[in-house]
């Protein structure tokens, strides 16, 4: 055997075994803190009655020291509040470890018409019930009758209650301020759902396939009666999403070969490819106009699923509320890992530097709900808790987008160039694109909703050919960008149809400035920062689609959802533009149809896209920095 050879094995076998301890004591971790919820919490299951007589399955985790009393945590879900029965119970009960030993009263529930409660479940149910054929209740009115029933009945309850949930029980935490109950002092909507048009299902109008499909598998199949446990979802033939969804072909296919109209969710939405009434009603963000409880919003920078949330969650509510009691954090996660109980210091390919997820639990939101809910020490959290992507560092704001900022805008530009003026001569760029054979969203193989894609390197992107790239000269100074990106584009297509993606893109250098030596992991590394989609035919307005005109210059204007990113010294800015990007994003025809879900094979067809560069059009893109 060589020595060589032998290494390798000595190195699989140290590997190996640094993995089974990790797993023990992860293991051992979980056991101490499930022994701990045992011997100091007792559970109790109710059916606590809404106002038109539904019954919502409720489990209570009280305190069995009941020499003081303790504020209410609560969690709305649609996705089980198991295990069920008295003697069975939950491995974790607060949003963190610390929230157990602080001491208070759970409390977990069943929405209605979800696994153990009654009533029908609608998603996203319209609120203002009276007006959309629901009387007497919606989820707004079905937290109150909670909140108002637990008060009343839960022993050595201070009279305080706070909200809390990712993603979709996030959007159940923001509806508990709508007309909320005095009793609710603080809400924390994390990675909320706030317009399913925009959050996780489109994105500028652009379909994600993969979250739709694999979710509304099993999330919208019909059960009957109460259950305590999720239905079978469908075997996929592959792991491949790529090829998988490929092969399924238009979308029509979806109910042809898998769903066979059994999905109420999913045939909606197929219905309703525009921004319409159907979305309009759906929107929740209308109503959180008038807040009474302070709110703790927090989101993830590389969230795939829901970044949309809890920006526009944010948005909208310090902007219609007057006092400070509006509150968002912005960390380096993918979706809900702020809630991890294992390091958050890295994802991915991507390195941060320090555990974030663990440092917000302590210095944020723990402190965040014992001022609200057991009157402790006011930190002082500020208004905005943003993490420096580049830098690696949490800094403060008064504001976010922070204000006192300096604008910058850089002109695409032949030869792959941004520089910081249009340029004089007529120019443009010009690429394939082949719907049937898309550019990937990621070069790894999985199922097409991953989370790590979104820090990947990009140069197995960067080197297709139906991918344009711009970029910036090496940065000499520190450059920190703040806030969302404004593209301004001149777009044309030899067809009627497009999507337009952009990515914008930290390209590492070979070798590094401060040190002068070649790192083998990040050199030449084209991380990326963010990206966003724009389906054409959306380009004026969500709810009016209209074709392009074959081969004329047209102004397509959109922004990248918000960052705040270093471009270090030595690295370069660099920014892609291409036209797909499956199969997180559904295939465009490319050749227009009034409703995309109704494409048929012969619909996908390949076109020339141009991105004009001229002093007539000058495509740009512009963003703010800070020092």
């Amino acid at each position: 055997m060589s020595n060589k050879l032998l290494r390798k094995i000595i190195g699989l076998i140290l590997i190996s075994a640094v993995i089974s301890v990790t797993s023990a004591k992860d293991k051992e971790t979980v056991n101490k803190r499930a022994d701990y919820i045992r011997s100091h919490y007792a559970k109790y299951e109710y059916q606590i009655p809404m106002s038109d007589g539904v019954k919502l399955f409720t489990s209570v985790y009280i305190p069995n020291d009941d020499s003081k009393k303790y504020p209410i945590l609560m969690k709305r879900t649609p996705y089980r509040v198991a295990p069920y029965g008295l003697d069975k119970y939950k491995k974790s009960l607060g949003p963190s470890e610390s929230f157990e030993t602080e001491g208070y009263i759970f409390v977990f529930q069943d929405v209605r018409g979800k696994f153990m409660s009654e009533g029908e479940f609608i998603n996203m149910r319209p609120q203002n019930a009276a007006k959309n054929n629901d009387i007497d209740a919606d989820d707004a009115t079905d937290t109150y009758d909670t909140i108002d029933w637990l008060v009343k009945n839960i022993p050595n309850n201070n009279g305080r209650v706070g909200m809390h949930g990712t993603s979709y029980p996030g959007y159940y935490a923001s509806v508990g301020a709508i007309n909320s109950h005095k009793a609710l002092k603080a809400i924390s909507p994390q990675a909320p759902i706030a317009d399913w048009f925009f959050d996780d299902f489109h994105r500028n109008g652009a379909f994600v396939t993969p979250m739709a499909f694999i979710f509304f598998d099993t999330f919208d199949k019909q059960i009957k009666g109460q259950l305590g446990h999720w239905p079978e979802n469908m075997k996929l033939s592959t792991h491949d999403g790529y090829e998988f969804f490929r092969s399924l072909g238009p979308l029509s296919n979806v109910n042809k070969k898998y769903f066979e109209g059994t999905r109420p969710f999913w045939n909606e939405l197929t219905k309703h490819p525009n921004y319409d009434e159907y979305w309009k009603k759906r929107n929740v963000l209308q109503h959180l106009t008038k807040i009474k409880p302070a709110v703790l919003i927090v989101g993830g920078w590389f969230d795939t699923e829901d970044l949309y949330g809890p920006l526009s969650t944010y948005q909208t509510m310090s902007k219609n509320n007057k006092d400070e009691k509006v509150k968002i954090v912005l960390g380096p996660w993918s979706h809900g890992q702020w809630n991890s109980t294992k390091e958050t210091n890295s994802l991915g390919e991507a390195n941060f530097g320090l555990d974030s997820g663990k440092w917000f639990q302590e210095n944020v939101q723990l402190p965040f709900f014992n001022h609200h809910l057991k009157n402790k020490k006011d930190l002082k959290i500020a208004t905005a808790t943003v993490f420096e992507t580049g830098a690696n560092r949490w800094r403060k704001f008064a504001n976010w987008p922070p204000k006192n900022t300096k604008e910058h805008t850089l002109y695409f530009g032949a030869n792959e160039k941004l520089l910081t003026q249009a340029e004089s001569k007529t120019a443009s760029s010009e690429f394939i694109s082949d719907p049937n054979k898309p550019v990937p969203n990621t070069a790894y193989i999985d199922r097409g909703w991953s989370k790590n894609y979104m820090v990947e390197d990009q140069r197995y992107t960067a080197r297709r050919p139906d991918v344009l790239v711009f970029e910036t000269e090496v940065a000499e100074v520190d450059q920190t960008i703040a806030g969302a990106i404004d593209l301004n584009l001149w777009f044309s297509t030899s067809q009627s149809a497009a999507d337009i993606v952009v990515k914008l893109v930290d390209v590492f250098p070979g070798k590094d400035v401060n040190t002068d030596k070649i790192d083998k992991n990040t050199g030449n590394r084209h991380e990326l920062v963010r990206w966003g989609v724009i389906r054409g035919r959306f380009r004026n307005s969500m709810s009016q689609p209209e074709p392009f005109v074959s081969n004329q210059p047209t102004a397509v204007n959109f922004e990248l959802y918000d960052v705040l990113h270093t471009i270090k010294r030595g690295h370069k800015l660099q920014i892609q533009i291409q036209s797909s990007m499956f199969p997180f994003i559904d295939r465009n025809p490319q050749k227009y149809v009034s409703n995309i879900f109704d494409a048929k094979e012969e619909d996908f067809v390949k076109a020339m896209h141009t991105i004009y560069h001229s002093e007539k059009y000058p495509s740009s893109l512009t963003f703010q920095t800070i020092d």
